[in-house]
């Protein structure tokens, strides 16, 4: 049995029902497949920036600092020792290092599958029928956003739970409020296509973050509370994975 879901306009009013595959929308999560999936995306996304030289990459130590023998000191091929100052470094980080992680296309795959089902499953993605920007205006985007998903307002301290109690207890409630009303909306938005204008209008958003239907992620996917789709983008998602 197939999930209807309403399609709105930018406005944010319905304007029909649409029917999501459960091939795609309604998949079992399996919450280990989904963690390998994060953890191999980020080892592949992360930079190896640290890096230390060693005797051989550290400028200078060319020359044997004293004769082999005959002095009565110890034994020095080059003042670039790790044992000496302003040699190289033994043992330190180095940009050789491979923090790449394998996993398979399909598992890779599901793991999404599981992500978008989580979104159904938690009234928290929404479908709309065009992303269409006319102007180079951020707040055109804004308002668009707006409309489809409100912003929480955070929730009020009731006073009375916190009567009769001491000083610490109500400055612990006000350190509470701060909290909650901390938390922001956070939105993804896909598009089926490359729109340029629509890029460039989102991109101040702190809260939303603007990707093509391409680069489909599992992080992107867990990191964003809300997830805006357009019809475009559901069709070509239920074409490419409800194989």
């Amino acid at each position: 049995m197939s999930i209807k879901i309403d399609i709105k306009n930018q406005k944010g009013e319905k304007v029909k029902d649409m029917n999501l595959s459960d091939k795609v929308f309604n998949v079992a999560i399996n919450e280990a497949l989904v963690h390998q999936a994060v953890v191999a995306q980020m080892a592949n996304e992360r930079q190896v920036i640290a890096h230390t030289k060693d005797r051989s990459e550290v400028r200078g130590g060319g020359a044997k600092p004293w004769r082999q023998k005959g002095t009565g000191r110890a034994r020095v091929g080059s003042n670039r020792s790790p044992i000496w100052i302003g040699g190289g470094v033994t043992f330190g980080p180095t940009k050789d290092r491979n923090f790449k992680k394998k996993i398979n296309i399909k598992m890779r795959q599901k793991a999404i599958l599981m992500a978008l089902s989580d979104k159904v499953a938690s009234n928290s993605l929404i479908v709309l029928d065009k992303i269409e920007v006319k102007e180079y205006k951020t707040k055109i985007f804004k308002d668009i956003i707006d409309s489809l998903i409100k912003e929480e307002k955070p929730k009020a301290v009731n006073p009375s739970a916190s009567s009769g109690r001491g000083e610490d207890a109500k400055v612990n409630d006000k350190k509470e409020d701060k909290k909650v009303k901390s938390v922001k909306r956070t939105v993804l938005v896909i598009n089926d296509k490359k729109d340029d204008k629509v890029k460039l209008v989102s991109r101040n958003l702190a809260d939303v973050k603007l990707i093509n239907l391409s680069n489909i992620n599992i992080v992107d996917l867990l990191k964003h509370r809300n997830l805006i789709l357009t019809v475009d983008a559901v069709k070509k998602i239920e074409e490419k994975y409800s194989k």
